[in-house]
């Protein structure tokens, strides 16, 4: 199938199942594992002899607009998020299984956009990774379920109870940036009635430096898994994806482990608050023994329990925890 045919304006309605598999396929890079897509399912070389599993899923609403996100931006992220929760694992990326719920009005152009981004984000994360099978239906809503593998490589993994008292935390990447992505999109890019815009390319680029950089982290974010998997290597003792909140996600660890976290609101940048009880940001919480090569920048420690399962600056922190969809999605936003 070539560009051109079918044209830019054919929807997937009009196509076969098997006619839009190849517009996918024809968009991503060939496979290395000893069966690929094609079959009723891929065979993956693991030489560890253990695979990491994680699935997350995107649905138009809660998690994104296509107002905002452009199909290369969601294949990107889609790709992006799955491939995180595998690095914090300790696990190095191996495959991607994508299924794709569609309305059948939906252009074959943005079914090979998506493909283009997920591709790309495979290459610039995880080379070693590669989209190896999924499966495509029809929905009223569009929805992108994702499964990540990955190899521990013969590592333990590193999970999130794993955290002991005297450890340092640590976070690697940046945090409350997606955050204030979600803000701009919210203050500039609705109409009266809170309803999604179209963001353009032309005002994307009237957008000063730091409004831009939020915008990309929130729309295709970048994990540092190379990091991650060296933050592993160096004996973290518990390790996770930051999506949902710093604040969410240290509470989970600290219940996980046992302990409470203290976290010094001064080592978290200019805007504490966002980066506390903003989401998305994709980077990772490490805790490490005082005698490891640490990464990162270490923003507090791990102590006994007490009475919060986190701390800031010696209270139990009160604010925004992070986002929790059943709480905090509102279907009159847009």
């Amino acid at each position: 199938m070539t560009d051109a045919e079918p044209d830019r304006e054919t929807t997937v309605g009009e196509l076969s199942e098997g006619q839009i598999l190849r517009g996918i396929l024809d968009r991503l890079p060939p496979s290395s594992a000893p069966v690929g897509p094609g079959d009723d399912a891929a065979v993956l070389a693991v030489p560890d002899g253990r695979v990491v599993a994680s699935t997350d899923t995107l649905v138009h609403g809660p998690d994104f607009r296509l107002a905002w996100s452009s199909p290369f931006d969601l294949g990107f992220k889609a790709a992006a998020v799955n491939l995180a929760d595998v690095a914090a694992m300790g696990a190095r990326p191996i495959a991607l299984l994508v299924a794709l719920a569609m309305p059948d009005t939906t252009p074959l152009a943005f079914v090979r956009g998506f493909a283009d981004g997920l591709a790309a984000a495979c290459a610039e994360l995880a080379p070693d990774c590669a989209v190896e099978g999924g499966d495509l239906t029809v929905s009223d809503t569009l929805t992108i379920a994702v499964t990540a593998l990955g190899s521990l490589d013969g590592r333990a993994p590193v999970r999130r109870s794993g955290a002991r008292v005297g450890d340092g935390v640590y976070v690697i990447g940046e945090l409350g940036e997606a955050a204030r992505g979600l803000d701009v999109l919210f203050e500039r890019f609705v109409d009266t009635d809170g309803a999604p815009v179209a963001l353009t390319d032309e005002a994307r680029a009237a957008l000063d430096p730091a409004d831009a950089k939020a915008l990309s982290s929130q729309l295709a974010p970048r994990p540092p898994l190379d990091e991650a998997l060296r933050a592993a290597a160096s004996g973290a003792t518990a390790m996770m994806d930051v999506s949902d909140g710093l604040a969410l996600d240290a509470t989970r660890l600290a219940d996980a482990s046992g302990v409470t976290i203290a976290i010094d609101s001064s080592a978290l940048g200019d805007d504490p608050a966002r980066a506390l009880g903003g989401g998305e940001d994709h980077g990772f919480l490490v805790t490490f023994p005082p005698d490891a090569e640490t990464l990162g920048r270490r923003i507090g420690s791990v102590q006994q329990r007490g009475a919060a399962a986190i701390e800031v600056d010696g209270a139990a922190w009160t604010g925004r925890a992070g986002w929790d969809p059943y709480r905090d999605w509102d279907a009159g936003r847009g």
